[in-house]
């Protein structure tokens, strides 16, 4: 690459998605991390935390998955920008609140609001980025994105074990404002604007399922991410559970261990959008690592009586093998005309984590019955061969010109 390209990469759009990814990922890691200290605060006994957690998670994981689909329609009709502009609004409002609930259903609104409010922030970025950036450098300004936003895991680790709960929600609502005022000065694209002069139908939701072709991206677009999110919801949010089925020698911090799995994923995600430039395949390099994430998986529940060091450094690996984020997201961007993209783009990332809510609910099921290793690896394997299954067939759309539109 060359050295004077840097400079377009790391332009003002590029960085204001970067941070507004890192707000999303700060938000969804901080929730985990300070679970244990809300619940107990709000008269939740021991033996709940875990499945009144899921509960609560599930709450923001449909919220995220309704406003994928809200998002997405009003990014491809009003523009990118007022989804940059209105979820992080809502988020900002919403997380404030979380911190003055003093009732379970109230903690489960505000989830389903920050929920709704984040769902907009990463598929908009990358629709914006992907548009504004030329096509044969849009996977470095991706990588850029992921990486930097999943910093937000690290940065949630250290406040969330610093502050209390409560002052852990207020710092993200007014991350979230801050990150509000730096976007005045970021446009749409070119390709959107010039959508305008044209008579296309724009943000039409059901013109995905007309066609089967049409559908069948769409579908496949959602499917390969799902191992990540199995990752991040199953075998790192549960470690302290995990952990203690495992035999691992001594106490397994959740904040520690999600921000392990996330310093891994920040590294993942930089790799995995550069050697996709590198050799040219967005879909070679989603295999390679899907094949690193059935490897880890299977040494990670594999794996008895080790230290809690040691499972730290699992948690790292697991998060660098499923640290194609970027180049899946950027896939789904790819896959779909300038009149479409921020309506896929949105939901997709969102429909993957939304996935999360049977993925928990079966694990929960298959626990009572199989024990939370049995059952973890269970679940681990449909989702990677559905992941493999989708890729597979998928068009490869390295370099591809995004200027064109979906029409029936």
């Amino acid at each position: 690459m060359k050295p004077h390209s840097w400079k377009s990469i790391v332009n003002l759009t590029v960085i204001v998605g970067a941070l507004g990814y890192f707000v999303d990922i700060f938000d969804l890691i901080l929730f985990p991390i300070v679970r244990t200290s809300s619940l107990a605060d709000l008269g939740v006994p021991p033996d709940q935390i875990l499945p009144t957690f899921v509960y609560l998670f599930n709450y923001q994981m449909i919220g995220m998955l309704v406003g994928g689909v809200l998002w997405g329609i009003l990014g491809d009709k009003k523009g990118r920008m007022s989804v940059l502009f209105g979820s992080i609004t809502l988020y900002s409002l919403a997380n404030i609140a979380n911190a003055f609930v003093t009732t379970i259903p109230a903690y489960a609104a505000m989830r389903f609001l920050a929920g709704l409010g984040l769902s907009g922030e990463l598929g908009a970025a990358i629709t914006l980025v992907s548009e504004v950036l030329p096509k044969e450098i849009r996977s470095y300004g991706t990588a850029v994105v992921a990486s930097v936003g999943i910093t937000g895991a690290l940065v949630a680790d250290l406040v969330g074990n610093t502050l209390s709960w409560q002052g852990a929600f207020i710092t993200g609502g007014v991350l979230g404002l801050m990150l509000l005022v730096l976007r005045i000065k970021v446009t749409d694209s070119g390709m959107f604007k010039n959508l305008a002069h044209q008579n296309v139908s724009k943000g039409n939701f059901l013109m995905l399922f007309t066609t089967r072709a049409r559908f069948m991206r769409y579908l496949r677009s959602i499917l390969i991410g799902v191992p990540i999110w199995y990752v991040v919801a199953i075998l790192v949010a549960s470690s302290p559970e995990l952990s203690k089925s495992l035999g691992v020698v001594g106490a397994v911090n959740p904040g520690h261990a999600i921000a392990s799995c996330y310093l891994g994923l920040a590294v993942g995600d930089l790799g995995s959008g550069f050697i996709s430039q590198w050799i040219a395949s967005r879909k070679k390099t989603v295999l390679l690592f899907q094949g690193l994430t059935l490897a880890t998986v299977l040494i990670t529940l594999l794996s008895r009586g080790v230290s809690a060091q040691t499972y730290y450094l699992l948690c790292v690996a697991l998060g660098f093998s499923a640290g194609y984020w970027a180049v899946f997201v950027t896939i789904a961007s790819e896959q779909f005309g300038t009149n479409m993209r921020a309506t896929v783009t949105v939901t997709v990332p969102n429909f993957v984590r939304g996935a999360v809510v049977p993925i928990t609910t079966s694990f929960l099921a298959l626990k009572a019955h199989w024990g939370i290793v049995n059952s973890a690896l269970f679940i681990g394997m449909c989702c990677l061969a559905l992941g493999a299954l989708s890729l597979w067939g998928m068009e490869e759309t390295h370099a591809k010109d995004l200027n064109f539109l979906e029409v029936d």
